[in-house]
């Protein structure tokens, strides 16, 4: 869906769903980089071009193995000796803040409608996130995790495990996400999709909703 047909979006969903980064929250991989390239005394750019979201990237996101196991694939993809402490310092450093204008949309919309969330993410990442935006995610009846389910976008599987938990059809959930992959994958298990890439297209959107 563009922004186009966002704005024609039906006023009757049951329920709202969310992605995290980039819709909720600001993340930037490059400030990871830049950390990991100043511990290890290297090119940031080097540090760039070596991470990739590679199976184990994939498989840490789906809870397959612990933050050791993918901490130690990561060292090895990016080519740096540097401590899991230095490691996680990077890893953590991708949250922004929040995206701007979101808590108030939210905050507007979480009366009306029930609110979701669901992202690909993993347990550290979890731990960091959800202590640092308790305020904003506190919107939402619940986060759906992919290292919890054990799924992950954009697979159909992932999608219908989090519109069976919400209890409602596939074609009554309004879906936000900033990754056109998300966006097909949601619309592969009938959810109305709504591509993201800026505040505006959500808050347009949501316009709809809350008319």
């Amino acid at each position: 869906m563009n922004r186009e047909e966002s704005l024609t979006m039906p006023h009757d969903a049951d329920a709202v769903l969310f992605d995290l980064g980039g819709v909720v929250v600001d993340i930037d991989f490059n400030r990871a980089f830049a950390r990991w390239a100043e511990h290890a005394g290297c090119d940031q750019a080097l540090v760039a071009k070596r991470f990739s979201h590679d199976l184990a990237y994939r498989r840490h996101e789906r809870g397959e193995i612990d933050a050791a196991e993918y901490f130690a694939s990561l060292r090895s993809s990016l080519g740096i000796d540097i401590s899991q402490a230095q490691l996680l310092d990077g890893w953590n450093a991708i949250f922004v803040g929040e995206m701007p204008g979101i808590s108030s949309l939210l905050a507007s919309l979480a009366p009306r409608i029930p609110l979701y969330a669901f992202s690909n993410s993993n347990r550290v990442h979890e731990l960091y996130w959800s202590r640092r935006f308790a305020d904003v995610l506190g919107h939402f009846k619940e986060v759906y995790v992919s290292s919890t389910i054990g799924k992950r976008k954009p697979s159909v599987e992932a999608f219908d495990h989090v519109v069976k938990a919400i209890g409602v059809p596939a074609e009554r959930v309004v879906f936000f996400d900033d990754l056109i992959e998300n966006i097909e994958g949601a619309r592969a298990s009938r959810l109305r999709a709504v591509h993201v890439t800026t505040s505006a297209d959500v808050a347009a959107a949501l316009a709809t909703l809350l008319a």
